[in-house]
């Protein structure tokens, strides 16, 4: 990319990958890119749990009702979570965190796509956080906001069209 405004045009969530691996310089640089971000107060509360064996992957993508299917195909995903006594900006500070690692991601031509979790449960009644607490060994106390899934694009995305932002959304002074 030569910029960051092409970089954010040309970020895209994707949801097919092909069965390439990433490299551990990859990885390496996506958690760094998570680790750097911002956080309220620099309590920095949010943890990462690193997702790649493939059993594992297919059953985080069974967490919650439905949404979750990319992670079964992605060479890993990474787990956002935190613990909410920590911070009360547990939630912003993990979603930034979250946008770091998915713009790292398209900087290195993989794509990712952010998985909802938080507020999300399956047919049984259990929460999507309470399901992947059981499967990843996430302490009790730890709530889950999101699974990021990632690997080499297997599906075409075009740029956004800046010709279709919707400027009427932004006020300026007043609303």
């Amino acid at each position: 990319m030569n910029s960051f405004h092409d970089l954010v045009i040309h970020r895209r969530s994707y949801r097919k990958y092909t069965s390439e691996l990433l490299s551990p310089e990859q990885v390496r640089l996506i958690l760094e890119a998570a680790l750097m971000s911002p956080a309220g107060k620099r309590r920095n509360p949010w943890h990462f749990v690193v997702v790649e064996e493939k059993e594992t992957l297919e059953a985080l993508s069974k967490v919650k009702d439905s949404g979750a299917a990319p992670i079964a195909q992605a060479a890993l995903a990474i787990v956002v979570c935190a613990d909410p006594n920590e911070s009360d900006t547990w939630v912003e500070d993990c979603s930034i965190a979250s946008l770091q690692m998915m713009l790292q991601c398209a900087d290195l031509g993989l794509g990712s796509v952010w998985i909802q979790m938080r507020n999300r449960g399956d047919e049984n009644g259990n929460t999507a956080t309470y399901n992947i607490q059981q499967l990843l060994q996430i302490p009790a106390n730890y709530e889950v906001l999101s699974v990021i899934s990632i690997g080499h694009p297997d599906e075409e995305r075009k740029p956004y069209d800046t010709e279709k932002l919707q400027w009427e959304k932004v006020h300026v002074g007043k609303f």
